[in-house]
């Protein structure tokens, strides 16, 4: 049995009907000439590879009493028909009707009676400029199983390098029995007894162990004290802080990966602090629509998740993610300002280490006992309008074509879930020349995402004509 870690399992205390915590990704693709990609194909796909990612046959089983953090366990009923999903829209299969069965599907919560995913093979999309038909996929998998860097990587169980499938390992996979109480109960309490950090679950072992427990918190003092220098300075009031429902409406942007290192080598910074530019001019634009006051010294913070999970351990699943929080300046009305501002803000983050700070409160999740830790995780989310505006994911993908089944993949937009309060994420990766954002969003407070996505565009475009 694989027990939970403090941080995945908070994903799970997080979730509420109005914010479930999945993650997704919508693909496109596009078979060869005279080749169909139908639901039969797909389900083959998935079962010859599924053993790649063992996790995905697991589901997940709480401990009697909450001694301890829930466990994976294997599926014996595990059927891979209910997982994979078949849909289709009609004619003529815009993009726009694309977007809205992607918001109606992310909507809804995954059965944590099953492992925890879905994937849905969407069919009847409109062609490209050669009229072939092309087909989606949209995935769901919940947060408590991966990060942002894992998901891409799992998608080795679908794609490969070159039109023709790579061969895989036989899968002769059998399910061990499904614990029972007595098991579940037991290996909580031998956790317990043998791992100081597991002690330190219980509200006992916490007093009695008060060393080790100083120990661990002098590791992330700084990271705490550095939370409550930002508490002190909350995160400003923007039209993107509402309560928010369980629907959702998804938007999406293009651009090219090529601009985005053209007005780097002219201004300066990375490629990641030009992303971070061009979402601060995209949500200055969005805000004067909408007749929001922008003053010069406005700025929305945005929580920028990175991954600091090393090249060795990608193989794992799990989540392993630092934070910056940053000021973006839609107060300011030149681009190119802009663009100094955020690169000046993320040097001084790295220089300064505070990324730590921004997890710090993550890993003292894993001091409280579960019960609590339930409560503190939602406590959490409560929070994060304090905190912080709007998430910004940025995924990098490989740079050259993928293949699922001979059909190539033409773009793949990620599917950030909201937080509390918070009425849209931000997602993008990077893909084969592309840059692809994905705008999660509650649907009654963004009514106007799409209108977000084009700003973005436009955002960029005026940092690219700075460059001539």
């Amino acid at each position: 049995m694989d027990r939970l870690s403090a941080v995945d399992v908070s994903f799970l205390y997080m979730e509420t009907p109005s914010t479930p915590m999945h993650v997704g990704g919508v693909c496109v693709l596009e078979p060869p000439a005279g080749e169909a990609f139908d639901y039969d194909r797909l389900v083959e796909l998935i079962t010859q590879r599924i053993g790649l990612v063992p996790r995905y046959r697991q589901k997940v089983r709480t401990v009697p009493g909450r001694l301890a953090n829930p466990v994976w366990v294997d599926d014996e009923d595990f059927d891979v028909t209910y997982h994979v999903r078949r849909s289709a829209l009609p004619k003529p299969g815009t993009r726009e009707q694309l977007k809205e069965l992607v918001a109606r599907l992310q909507s809804r919560p995954l059965d944590r009676s099953r492992p925890l995913w879905e994937i849905y093979l969407v069919e009847g999309l409109e062609g490209g400029p050669g009229g072939g038909p092309r087909v989606g996929i949209i995935t769901k998998t919940h947060h408590a199983m991966v990060d942002g860097v894992s998901a891409v990587d799992i998608g080795t169980v679908l794609l490969d390098l070159e039109p023709t499938p790579r061969e895989v390992p036989e899968d002769d996979w059998q399910p061990r029995k499904e614990p029972d109480f007595i098991h579940l109960v037991a290996g909580a309490v031998i956790d317990l007894v043998t791992r100081p950090t597991a002690a330190l679950d219980t509200a006992r072992a916490a007093v009695t162990d008060v060393r080790a427990t100083a120990s661990r918190v002098g590791s992330v003092a700084g990271g705490v004290l550095s939370q409550a220098k930002l508490m002190a300075r909350p995160a400003p009031e923007t039209p993107l802080n509402v309560t928010i429902g369980e629907q959702r409406r998804f938007g999406t942007a293009d651009t090219e990966l090529e601009d985005y290192k053209r007005v780097r080598k002219a201004h300066g910074g990375t490629v990641n602090d030009v992303v971070l530019a061009t979402v601060s001019g995209a949500l200055r634009t969005w805000m004067l629509t909408r007749g929001e006051k922008v003053r010069p010294t406005t700025v929305v913070r945005a929580m920028v998740p990175v991954s600091v999970r090393a090249d060795a351990e990608k193989g794992e699943l799990g989540n392993r993610v630092s934070s910056y929080f940053v000021d973006l300046p839609v107060g300011e009305g030149s681009a190119v300002m802009r663009l100094h501002q955020v690169s000046f803000a993320m040097r001084g983050h790295k220089e300064s280490g505070s990324a730590v700070g921004a997890e710090a409160l993550v890993q003292l999740t894993g001091f409280a006992p579960p019960t609590i830790h339930a409560l503190g995780a939602r406590t959490a989310s409560v929070m994060t309008r304090r905190l912080f505006n709007l998430v910004v994911t940025n995924v990098p993908g490989p740079q050259f074509p993928l293949y699922a089944a001979g059909a190539r993949m033409l773009a793949m937009y990620p599917v950030v879930p909201l937080a509390k309060n918070q009425a849209v994420s931000v997602g993008l990766t990077s893909y084969d020349g592309g840059v692809f954002y994905g705008l999660n969003a509650d649907r009654d407070a963004m009514p106007d995402v799409d209108v977000l996505a084009a700003c973005i565009e436009e955002s960029l475009a005026e940092l690219v004509g700075s460059t001539r």
